[in-house]
């Protein structure tokens, strides 16, 4: 078995190659991520068996999936959450859990498929924190497409985790919904204490501040510590680690409004440089291609009921979109196929969804790594596909001036 520093090793030769790779392909129509993905197999114990994911590159790896939702929520406007687009991301994502249930209501009558609640919720999510990159990379995530897929991708992360907390949880549906209530009010007295620093003219504040621009970097070692905070009352509720992670990312926006793009570019370089690459290629290690081969039609089946449950409500959706306003335009036909494709796209949360079924033995090994390995052809395939659709990249609106922290 590899030693953990050979593991490291190949990890870290993997996140190197990747974008490397992703360069040289025209117009980097293929995501970076999917190769991290692709090194994955290839080094997994499925395939050549260099590496290994054990406790200590399995921490790594947590540290990168709180670090992508993190940013993901950060990146959320909550303005557009509570606006005329947030509200219709959110009844199209409740639409697309009961086409989910109903879906795999039938399949499962029929014997077809195992851990029916799992792979519902599984297939209404959203990768906004694998298309973050994507999107920054092809210049649309200022755009109304942009913030479009945002506000259907913080419904297609948050609306699945909580699902899965509540109908997977141990302790029934009465008592998840009141740990999370519990939760979610811990969760804002945490993100009291950044606002009160933040406001008030007090030494420490001062403290912070100064310390941001010195080795100290202590805007950075606070996020940190803010993840890290919202972790550990997560693992005490026994709630999932992708909510406390959306939610720091949701206070530090609170804490820091108007952007910072120093803090921002320290937080991208820790998270995209180590962390979130990590997590990627761990998550491409776990995959059993053998499994996925033997069964190339449930894989088929999986895609499709993707597209049909996530993908088809939302270009519905998109016909009655009008700004935020109710007085643009209504999107063309191709570009409410570009936000179906987008917000089709799913991984992080599938892993989540399966690992727990899987951990209940409500789900097989093999059908799990079909999903997955399904979530990531739809990473590899969907914001290609919808990258195509949209033709050349529009240039991106010019954002407002960031304050400091």
């Amino acid at each position: 078995m590899p030693s953990v520093g050979a593991s490291l090793f190949w990890i870290a030769l993997c996140a190197v190659v990747a974008p490397i790779v992703a360069g040289l392909v025209p117009r980097k129509l293929v995501p970076e991520v999917v190769l991290l993905l692709i090194g994955g197999m290839l080094i997994g114990p499925h395939m050549l068996g260099l590496a290994v994911d054990g406790p200590e590159i399995g921490l790594l790896s947590e540290l990168g999936l709180g670090m992508l939702f993190l940013l993901a929520g950060y990146e959320i406007d909550t303005d557009e959450l509570t606006g005329r687009g947030g509200r219709r991301a959110l009844v199209t994502w409740c639409t697309c859990l009961a086409l989910a249930f109903l879906l795999i209501g039938l399949l499962g009558l029929t014997g077809a498929i195992s851990g029916e609640v799992a792979v519902a919720i599984a297939l209404t999510s959203t990768a906004l924190g694998t298309l973050l990159p994507i999107l920054k990379d092809s210049g649309v995530v200022n755009t109304r497409i942009g913030r479009t897929v945002l506000n259907h991708g913080a419904f297609g992360e948050l609306g699945p985790v909580i699902a899965m907390a509540v109908l997977l949880g141990s302790r029934g549906t009465v008592g998840s919904l009141i740990v999370l209530v519990v939760f979610a009010a811990a969760a804002v007295v945490v993100g009291l204490i950044p606002d009160r620093v933040r406001r008030a003219e007090s030494r420490l504040a001062s403290i912070i501040r100064l310390g941001s621009e010195t080795t100290a970097q202590t805007t950075v070692r606070l996020t940190i510590l803010l993840l890290v905070s919202l972790g550990a009352l997560a693992a005490i509720f026994e709630v999932d680690g992708i909510l406390a992670a959306f939610a720091a990312g949701f206070i530090l926006r609170r804490a820091v409004p108007a952007g910072d793009e120093k803090l921002e570019a320290k937080l991208e370089g820790l998270a995209f440089g180590l962390l979130i690459p990590i997590f990627f290629v761990t998550s491409g290690m776990a995959i059993d291609v053998s499994a996925v081969v033997a069964k190339p039609g449930v894989l088929v089946a999986f895609l499709l009921m993707i597209l049909i449950v996530r993908g088809l409500p939302v270009f519905v959706a998109e016909r009655f979109d009008r700004g935020p306003d109710g007085t643009d335009e209504p999107p063309t036909l191709r570009q409410r196929g570009q936000v179906a494709l987008y917000s089709a796209t799913g991984l992080p949360l599938i892993v989540a969804v399966t690992g727990v079924a899987v951990a209940a033995g409500e789900m097989s090994p093999a059908n799990a790594s079909i999903l997955v390995a399904a979530g990531a052809i739809t990473v590899l395939v969907l914001p290609l596909a919808a990258s195509l659709l949209g033709g050349r990249a529009p240039a991106q609106e010019t954002p407002a001036p960031a304050d400091q922290l």
